[in-house]
């Protein structure tokens, strides 16, 4: 039976192949399917039957190498774990109704196939799923890690001067990185002042002030000043309809303005340099 079910899908790949992709840009997710081009789409399917196919042919140490292969592609082009499964199941239900239609499978011997078929499709429906879920959720760390890295940086704008732009929500995780961050800069920058700038972050509630109000007192033990800049109006309505108290740090409303009293406190300014006519 397992040698029947091979030769029927070997010699009608390429039908098989195209009700596969018809049915599938029938029944898949819109947006699934609209993530790639249809020649992308129709070589990635065809790459996806021959998977299949392979785990007839090939040793077990070749299918997981292929299957790791085809996993971290499909998750590269962005297929959701949902057209994954959906395409198992149609591959399944094309050659069931292709092996009924040529009366190689029937009432006589349908118990043996689907035993057959079963204990061809569970493991490797199992292999593919699992090598998915494992490639996702490397995918997804290397880029919340990759984010981390780039969602707080202290950067210095003058000499003793850093400067910290916040953009996007901030939560507790990343809190931390923001109190790390900052700490590391403001050593090994030399820094005196550091503005904490916040034209990025659309809410400001008890929470974040919080977090933020932690790290200029951070900032202040190692010996640097901090200053908080970018509060927009509704930010500054905020903060006094919360009661948060930020006696302790100096506040301006944009970066231009507290740059300038950054040099202030670094005893410099900015001139400016007429032209020469």
């Amino acid at each position: 039976m397992r040698k029947l079910i091979f030769d029927y899908v070997q010699t009608h790949k390429s039908e098989i192949l195209k009700e596969w992709i018809s049915q599938m840009k029938q029944d898949a997710d819109e947006r699934a399917v609209q993530t790639m081009s249809a020649q992308m789409f129709t070589k990635t399917s065809s790459e996806f039957i021959e998977l299949l196919i392979s785990n007839f042919t090939e040793t077990e140490e070749e299918f997981q190498s292929k299957v790791v292969g085809f996993a971290e592609k499909i998750v590269r082009l962005g297929w959701p774990l949902t057209i994954v499964t959906l395409g198992l199941r149609t591959f399944s239900h094309i050659v069931a109704e292709g092996l009924q239609r040529e009366e190689l499978v029937g009432q006589h011997n349908f118990i043996e196939y689907s035993f057959e078929f079963e204990r061809w499709m569970f493991p490797l429906y199992n292999t593919i799923i699992d090598t998915y879920a494992d490639t996702w959720e490397r995918t997804v760390s290397l880029q919340k890690i990759a984010l981390q890295e780039l969602s707080a940086p202290l950067i210095p704008v003058f000499e003793k001067i850093s400067v910290m732009p916040l953009v996007g929500t901030i939560d507790t995780e990343r809190a931390k990185l923001i109190m790390e961050n900052l700490l590391d800069g403001v050593v090994k920058h030399r820094s005196e002042v550091v503005l904490i700038d916040i034209t990025g972050v659309p809410v400001v509630d008890t929470m974040v002030a919080h977090h933020i109000i932690q790290a200029a007192d951070a900032v202040r033990l190692v010996g640097a000043k901090c200053m908080i800049v970018g509060i927009r109006p509704e930010i500054a309505q905020t903060i006094v309809t919360l009661g948060i108290n930020l006696d302790q740090v100096i506040t301006t409303s944009t970066l231009k303005k507290g740059i300038e009293e950054a040099l202030e406190m670094t005893e410099r300014k900015i001139i400016e340099v007429e032209e020469e006519r």
